[in-house]
């Protein structure tokens, strides 16, 4: 099947708000138990959205983010760093939950420049994220894979094109045959670097990671 229309026009102003979807801590990151630990498990899944939220705010081209879980402690913490914090209504799974975040920016803002944002990227870099929405600014719609190549760790759409997201597993390949544009950009690693193995949690801490991760990575038995 060919890919649908990518609309490339250029779009101006440099404001977005990011929206990261979150599990409940007790079912997020399952397969990290094997490596840190089935009590560890959470606690890391918890310190990975602060970094990547810490990060995002931090982002100069970042005017707010909407975090979207039905966590209480998790809502709790993300608030204290300064996102805003919304219920998992849909309750359906990750795409659902940002179709609601982006609902609810939209709501207010029709035409806001919105992107989705893994929550599981504790490396992330402020000015990295700045260098991946610069690139996206000049597209309707838009994505960065992940390190491997295979899914993807953000998605991007401005001028109130929707978000239409893809999210989970071969995400990388959906997201193309809907017409996304793929970004290739060179010294963006901390962006695509996702955490869902305990290999992925080394690649992570060779890139360095914020604090929240730092600490409580120290307690994994591995």
């Amino acid at each position: 099947m060919a890919p649908m229309h990518r609309d490339d026009t250029p779009q101006t102003g440099t404001a977005w708000t990011l929206v990261v979807p979150l599990r409940p801590l007790s079912r997020a990151k399952s397969r990290l138990a094997a490596a840190a630990g089935e009590e560890l498990r959470p606690r890391l899944a918890l310190a990975f959205a602060q970094d990547t939220v810490a990060a995002a705010l931090a982002c100069p081209l970042v005017e707010g983010v909407v975090v979207v879980t039905d966590d209480p402690l998790a809502g709790a913490e993300l608030a204290a760093l300064g996102a805003r914090v919304v219920p998992d209504v849909p309750a359906g799974g990750l795409n659902p939950a940002l179709g609601h975040g982006e609902a609810v920016v939209r709501a207010e803002r029709p035409r806001a420049a919105v992107a989705a944002l893994n929550a599981d990227l504790p490396a992330l870099r402020p000015v990295e994220l700045a260098r991946v929405l610069g690139a996206a600014r000049v597209h309707r719609r838009s994505f960065l894979a992940d390190a491997a190549g295979v899914g993807t760790t953000l998605l991007a759409a401005s001028g109130g094109t929707a978000l239409a997201p893809a999210f989970g597993g071969p995400s990388r390949v959906r997201h193309l045959r809907s017409g996304a544009v793929e970004l290739a950009l060179p010294d963006v690693a901390s962006v695509r670097r996702d955490v869902d193995t305990g290999e992925d949690l080394a690649a992570a801490l060779a890139l360095g990671v914020g604090p929240h991760t730092l600490r409580t990575s120290a307690a994994s038995p591995t």
